[in-house]
C-alpha cells in the first residue's frame, strides 16, 4: 500500500493561483498512476486529473483543462496539482489517489473505484 499526504490548500480570491502537493510513502518503488479529486459536501467526489507513473500521460475534467495542470517528481515521490485562474466553483475538499498501473486509459484514470490508496484531503476555498 501506499500512503499519502496532501498539502497546499488554502483560500484564494478568484483569478488566483494554488499549488497542491502529494507525498507518497510506503510501496512507491511499484509503478503507480495517480490522480486528483475533488468533493463538495452532498456531492460525489469528481474526477479532476491524472497522470501516468512515468508522466508520459495525463488526462483533465473538462471543467479545469486549460487551467490545471497535474505533474510528478519520482524521486522525490510527490505529485502536484498547479492550480491556476480559479473560480468559486473550484471550492472543495481535494484528494490524491494512487493506483497500481503501467498503462493508464482515460476510463480507468476517470474512475474512482480503480484507486486503492487515499490521502485526507486538503481544502480549497475560492471567494468571488
Amino acid at each position: 500500500q501506499v500512503q499519502l499526504v496532501e498539502s497546499g490548500g488554502g483560500w484564494v480570491q478568484a483569478g488566483g493561483s494554488l499549488r497542491l502537493s502529494c507525498a507518497a510513502s510506503g510501496r512507491t518503488s511499484s509503478p503507480n498512476a495517480m490522480a486528483w479529486f475533488r468533493q463538495v459536501p452532498g456531492k460525489e467526489r469528481d474526477f479532476v486529473a491524472a497522470i501516468s507513473w512515468n508522466g508520459g500521460t495525463t488526462y483533465y475534467a473538462d471543467s479545469v483543462k486549460g487551467r490545471f495542470t497535474i505533474s510528478r517528481d519520482n524521486a522525490k515521490n510527490t505529485m502536484y496539482l498547479q492550480m491556476n485562474s480559479l473560480k468559486p466553483e473550484d471550492t472543495a475538499v481535494y484528494f490524491c489517489a494512487a493506483q497500481a498501473s503501467t498503462i493508464l486509459t482515460s476510463v480507468v484514470a476517470r474512475a474512482s473505484r480503480a484507486y486503492h490508496s487515499w490521502g485526507q484531503g486538503t481544502q480549497v476555498t475560492v471567494s468571488s
